[in-house]
């Protein structure tokens, strides 16, 4: 194989790692931890609604 020819290894997805780490500014930025303690609330609403049922 010719040492100047692309084999589409790394070099293919290089577009797409540049796509996701850039940010967009219209973005909704949630904290991780607000996302944990929704889902933990939920499921605590639900366990709660189950039992009283």
């Amino acid at each position: 194989m010719d040492k100047g020819q692309n084999t589409g290894g790394l070099m293919s997805s290089a577009g797409l790692v540049r796509y996701f780490d850039a940010e967009d500014s219209n973005a909704i930025l949630i904290n991780p931890k607000t996302v944990i303690a929704t889902g933990v609330l939920i499921g605590v609403l639900v366990q709660l609604l189950t039992f009283a049922s």
